[in-house]
């Protein structure tokens, strides 16, 4: 266990930061699959600005890397342009 104040309080902090994170990068899964499973052309990218900002927003955190965002925000461009209009 910590024998500072400042540590014990590194740990709370640390804590909040990493619920907050998980948070975030679950809601961002959520969305991802709820565009994957989209048949609308129209729905399906305005779904994708969402999801690409949720996107740059955690590899702008480093919740996840950036390289893996990039791929992400590829493979769903692919994706959304793929669907029968």
């Amino acid at each position: 266990m910590a024998n500072h104040k400042s540590a014990l309080k590194r740990i709370r902090a640390n804590n909040a930061k990493r619920l907050r994170n998980r948070y975030q990068a679950k809601t961002t899964r959520t969305f991802i699959k709820k565009l994957r499973n989209t048949t609308d052309k129209a729905e399906a990218q305005e779904l994708y600005k969402t999801v690409s900002s949720m996107l740059d927003r955690l590899a702008k955190k480093n919740i996840i890397h950036k390289n893996k965002a990039a791929n992400n925000k590829s493979k769903l461009a692919k994706f959304v342009n793929s669907i029968a209009a």
